[in-house]
């Protein structure tokens, strides 16, 4: 699958845009930061989200609880726990 490296405005960390089964993806990770960059690359990296076809892709080094509760009801978020013991959270539109 093709990525493409996009800009995100006022994002730390390098932001991918790629399709997946009819959806538009961003996709970033933040396994390496400190906080609190996960939470601000996140916040940038929703303002990308135009559409019900668009999700953001975040891959983190623990569940991201703080981050649920400032974006509020404005997005719905999946939590998957992978292998290596980060979450990968894919957020849309709610």
């Amino acid at each position: 699958m093709y990525k493409e490296k996009v800009e995100v405005p006022r994002a730390t960390l390098d932001f991918f845009k790629y399709e997946e089964d009819g959806l538009t993806c961003y996709e970033f990770n933040a396994t390496k930061c400190s906080p609190p960059e996960p939470m601000v690359n996140a916040i940038s990296g929703l303002q990308m989200l135009k559409s019900e076809n668009d999700r953001l892709v975040g891959i983190f080094f623990h569940e991201p609880a703080p981050l649920y509760d400032r974006i509020g009801s404005d997005y719905a978020h999946e939590a998957t726990e992978l292998e290596n013991g980060n979450f990968k959270i894919v957020f849309k539109l709610a």
